[in-house]
């Protein structure tokens, strides 16, 4: 069992409870609540501090923990952060919304993020001479794209766009990210890819397709919520076969 072994502002593991080699996160809280209680077998909450619900059950047998993670690089690396290094994590699999940019990417779709450009400076933070390439742990990305085929999911493999801007003020910036093939546009993925880098871990980040940035194809509250299983039950298959 792991527990805290560092101080932390946003973590505090809750008596008798632990979290998984493996953890899901979503950006909303709730969405981590609705996972825990309708796919993980046993769900315990472990910590909900600041309301970022985070809960440890088994799916297939295997431990698995999911939790929250807030919106945008800054709180996704926080958590993402402290879960590798203080927690003992070993692999994190983001899940979310994504906007689609090409014309082949469609509402509903699965993008499952091979890399992600981004217009965030965290990662001149690493101090490598040049650009440092934010990029998903392979054993994680193939099994997901494995899972996908098998599971007859119209999915999409390829680079995504992580903006630190949800109303960027260039107006060309979306059609500049199409025009180098990036299939979609989020907010989360360089910087969980650059934190698992850094900390020796594995990370993957994959996106249901929520609306178009260009078609202005869009679902519905409720249709984001009932169309999200496809991507869960992959996220979910491929953390429990993961290699960790």
């Amino acid at each position: 069992m792991v527990t805290n072994i560092s101080p932390s502002a946003c973590l505090e593991l809750k008596e008798g409870t632990h979290v998984a080699k493996i953890v899901l996160m979503p950006g909303d809280p709730l969405r981590a609540k609705y996972i825990a209680e309708h796919y993980l077998e046993n769900p315990v909450l472990f910590n909900d501090v600041r309301n970022m619900l985070g809960y440890t059950g088994t799916y297939e047998g295997r431990e698995i923990s999911v939790m929250g993670s807030g919106m945008g690089m800054p709180s996704f690396t926080l958590y993402a952060y402290e879960l590798f290094n203080f927690f003992g994590v070993e692999a994190i699999i983001r899940i979310g919304s994504a906007g689609g940019l090409l014309e082949t990417v469609h509402v509903r779709d699965v993008v499952i993020a091979m890399s992600a450009s981004t217009n965030s400076n965290m990662a001149t933070a690493y101090n490598l001479p040049g650009v440092l390439a934010p990029t998903a742990d392979y054993g994680l990305l193939r099994e997901a794209v494995k899972l996908a085929e098998e599971m007859g999911v119209h999915s999409h493999v390829g680079s995504v766009y992580t903006s630190d801007f949800f109303y960027h003020p260039d107006k060309e910036v979306n059609l500049k990210a199409k025009e180098l093939g990036l299939l979609a546009v989020e907010m989360e993925a360089a910087g969980l890819y650059l934190t698992a880098m850094a900390a020796r871990k594995k990370a993957l980040a994959m996106f249901t397709i929520s609306d178009h940035i260009f078609t202005g194809e869009a679902l519905s509250a409720i249709e984001r919520q009932d169309s999200f299983h496809e991507m869960m039950e992959i996220a979910l298959k491929t953390a429990a076969r993961a290699d960790i």
